[in-house]
């Protein structure tokens, strides 16, 4: 089943030694929806998306209240990522 513009994401997924919230294998797209604590672990969000990286994903980040309350742009911007990819 095609969940968002036509590809299929998955919940929970493993990459390497990280279990990214959403991830689109087909097209090495990553959406991480990061709450509170994230804003104190910077550092560690940095490491594990170059970690990400050198496994071919690219991460897109989301605060859970933008999710919450800013749901249509936030489908907007994952799907400008999936057009753009698409293009590459």
């Amino acid at each position: 089943m095609r969940q968002l513009g036509g590809v299929k994401f998955r919940r929970q997924h493993p990459v390497g030694r990280y279990i990214l919230d959403f991830a689109c294998p087909e097209l090495g797209l990553a959406i991480e929806v990061d709450g509170g604590q994230h804003a104190l672990r910077a550092g560690h969000d940095n490491v594990r998306t170059a970690a990400l990286a050198r496994h071919g994903y690219t991460v897109l980040r989301f605060w859970n209240n933008e999710v919450l309350e800013n749901i249509e742009g936030v489908m907007d911007r994952i799907l400008a990522v999936i057009h753009e990819r698409r293009q590459a």
